[in-house]
């Protein structure tokens, strides 16, 4: 299942936030940020030449024209490579973790991808940007030397910077999943409805994870629908307890 809202950034931009439900334990956010528009590409274009237009009056030299014309070429493909996002998405599944995705205008992907054991909770926070308060959604990470303490805070959607509201309905989603994710590793039941089948496939390295249940007569491995822009896991299975990761 798959809907769509529209909220602003802290701007006043438009960002559209795509919510894909998989399971109950596995949901996909997907907020994609404002493109560049004609009249702002047109802008900057204008204002180097112009200028380099000036100096080449000044000057005579017909290589200030030139190198204008260059710097303006390496400039957008670098904005566009390494500065411009269009998509970031969020992945979270309550048996592996989570796993941000970030889309470049150029088409280049960047991924992180952090355990579930290394999380402790996901909040939201307030900073100071631009001499206003403003919030952010973040994980906390477990500190492995002190069980209740907090050793990183990794921030999600930096690029959008969406405002409170639609925090907020990430915030909730997430909670939910953190959830049923600790209510089903703390239920006695679960490791002993399921257990890690032997089986592993590896593509592109890409893992595959199986499962089957306690009935042994029952030999059922049925991979469930691929996630895209996932680089830990290639494929899952979903019922209605946790799946444990094979050890590699």
């Amino acid at each position: 299942m798959e809907d769509e809202q529209s909220f602003s950034d802290i701007c006043g931009g438009r960002l559209a936030l795509q919510r894909r439900f998989y399971s109950p334990s596995c949901l996909e956010f997907c907020l994609s940020c404002p493109r560049i528009t004609l009249r702002s590409l047109t802008a900057v274009t204008c204002s180097v030449w112009l200028a380099a237009y000036g100096l080449f009056t000044l000057c005579e030299n017909s290589m200030i024209l030139s190198a204008a014309i260059f710097i303006t070429l390496l400039g957008l493909l670098g904005y566009l490579h390494f500065v411009k996002i269009d998509h970031e998405t969020l992945l979270i599944i309550d048996s592996l973790g989570i796993q941000m995705t970030s889309s470049y205008a150029s088409g280049k992907e960047s991924t992180t991808f952090i355990e579930m054991g290394q999380v402790n909770d996901v909040v939201i926070n307030e900073a100071i940007y631009m001499q206003k308060v403003i919030y952010y959604l973040c994980i906390l990470l477990k500190d492995p030397m002190e069980p209740h303490g907090i050793s990183q805070v990794v921030p999600l959607f930096q690029s959008a910077k969406p405002r409170l509201d639609c925090l907020i309905e990430v915030y909730r989603s997430c909670q939910d999943i953190l959830a049923h994710q600790k209510a089903t590793s703390t239920s006695p039941e679960g490791g002993d409805k399921i257990i890690s089948a032997s089986n592993r496939r590896s593509h592109s390295g890409m893992g595959a994870y199986w499962h089957r249940q306690e009935d042994k007569s029952e030999q059922d491995h049925d991979p469930a629908s691929r996630i895209g822009h996932c680089d830990y896991v290639q494929s899952f299975v979903h019922t209605r307890y946790p799946v444990k990761k094979s050890s590699i």
